[in-house]
């Protein structure tokens, strides 16, 4: 029997504060000592009074209205009450039903077309502690890291619109791409700062019922998110097929093996025993504030997709890839400022092809390269004038990638300039044409494509120095003439 595939998805993103969410401690928790970032709050020690953190508040603001969301008048902090080893207090200080922001939504590209998945509600709460996990000959035991717990999160809840693996990744692509624009992220999903879990069930075709649905964990990379539920398809396909029961649980994806794993079964909302926190008083959100940081939103990235296509003539796909990550599109306008659209256009092409092959290649960020757009539009403009042909132009684009420098210095120092003259290439194009008799037959014949075979002919006799159209041209004239 056929299925249709129904997901949700929970992101959590660590936001960019100074401070943990509730006390004073620094958020920067990455490659500092163990336990050394933490206080009564951090420890939840009987006492310890929580305090909200104004930025977090602000950059969750910030996110609700990028995601064209509805901000709440008044919003509040509530107890989350579970059992596990790296929640210091035994409960954790979220949010349940007076959420920062609900109803929104995120466009992303479905087969050419736009396709909104709705986004349920977005709230703040606090990270957890880290368990670290040894595993030693005839000895297994794990220890906790505190200094994470307290740092601000936000979690971020679709609605079951998302229909498919592929469409789950789009949307996580763009998703983290407004972030990083909004500069409240890092959007980093090896370290964590941008965390998936994924809820997923199957039903049979037109039916109005959902399935029941199971919830993976520990999805810290697109291709687990992507590889996790392909599994749960077909794992929850089989189980259907054969008239077994899905049991509603967590699972976690195991990336040695390539599987889900049963973890525990799923908890309801009233398992978590939810009340408010009496600590923390309730927030009023004035409309004032929320137009303040609504002025403060830089141009995002489908906006600055739709200006690419207008400013610069590029079409939408390539308009769209060059402005999904901010860094590349910072470069790229670096790179094109006062120039002609057909140059702007030579440097999405370069950018798209050859840079993005090199970032594969030597798996690097676009920040972590050498090219600076000064020598990059060098490059291109030796290209322009003739100076260079497009091989030579790769080989000098790479050493500018991995080293930096001029283009035109590394080019003479590897000489490839192009040097021969229409002068020079007169007595060549004689002669490569003397030496291939069968190919001018040809030619005469009406094989036009044997023009590319001669001109890769004096190319090879130039050593790639003469400008392959000059060549081109002058073997069209010399050909015509033997075709009268």
């Amino acid at each position: 029997m056929t299925y249709q595939t129904v997901i949700g998805l929970e992101v959590h993103v660590q936001l960019l504060t100074k401070s943990k969410m509730f006390c004073d401690c620094s958020s920067k928790y990455q490659n500092e000592p163990t336990n050394s970032i933490i206080c009564p709050i951090c420890l939840g020690l009987p006492g310890s009074l929580p305090n909200i953190n104004q930025m977090a508040i602000n950059l969750g603001i910030k996110t609700s209205l990028a995601l064209n969301c509805e901000i709440s008048s008044y919003t509040k902090f509530d107890r989350k009450n579970y059992s596990y080893p790296d929640l210091m207090k035994g409960y954790q200080i979220s949010q349940f039903d007076l959420p920062l922001a609900t109803n929104g939504f995120v466009k992303i590209m479905n087969d050419n077309n736009d396709q909104s998945i709705r986004i349920n509600r977005l709230h703040l709460e606090e990270d957890v502690a880290k368990l670290i996990h040894i595993n030693e000959k005839n000895n297994s035991y794990s220890l906790i890291d505190i200094n994470r717990s307290g740092v601000p999160l936000m979690e971020i809840v679709t609605e079951p619109d998302i229909k498919s693996p592929e469409e789950a990744r789009e949307y996580l692509i763009k998703l983290r791409s407004i972030i990083k624009y909004l500069d409240v992220g890092t959007g980093n999903m090896e370290e964590g700062s941008f965390r998936c879990d994924a809820n997923i069930s199957l039903k049979k075709i037109n039916e109005k019922k959902l399935g029941t649905k199971v919830e993976i964990k520990n999805l810290n990379s697109l291709k687990s998110v992507y590889r996790a539920l392909k599994y749960e398809i077909k794992r929850q396909t089989t189980l259907l097929n054969s008239e077994k029961k899905i049991i509603q649980e967590t699972r976690g994806w195991s990336e040695i093996n390539n599987e889900t794993v049963a973890q525990r079964t799923k908890e309801y909302a009233a398992d978590y025993r939810y009340f408010p926190e009496p600590d923390l008083p309730l927030i009023k959100i004035e409309k004032k504030f929320i137009e303040d940081i609504k002025n403060t939103l830089p141009e995002l990235p489908e906006e600055k997709s739709k200006r690419f296509q207008k400013q610069y003539q590029l079409n939408k796909y390539n308009s769209d890839l060059l402005t999904i990550n901010k860094q590349t599109a910072e470069f790229y306008e670096s790179t094109v400022k006062n120039t002609q659209p057909t140059f702007a256009k030579s440097v999405s092409n370069w950018m798209l092809g050859e840079l993005n092959k090199l970032l594969k290649k030597y798996d690097k960020n676009i920040d972590q390269q050498k090219i600076i757009p000064k020598n990059f539009k060098g490059l291109l403009k030796l290209i322009e004038s003739g100076k260079l042909n497009n091989a030579s132009a790769k080989i000098v684009f790479e050493d500018m990638f991995l080293n930096g420098g001029d283009p035109k210095e590394i080019s003479l120092k590897k000489n490839l300039i192009q040097s021969v003259q229409d002068n020079d290439l007169e007595p060549i194009i004689e002669k490569i044409i003397s030496d291939n008799p069968k190919a001018i037959k040809d030619f005469i014949s009406g094989n036009e494509n044997v023009l590319k075979f001669l001109v890769g002919q004096v190319m090879k006799e130039t050593k790639g120095k003469a400008n392959p159209k000059n060549i081109e041209n002058l073997l069209s004239a010399q050909l015509s003439k033997l075709n009268k």
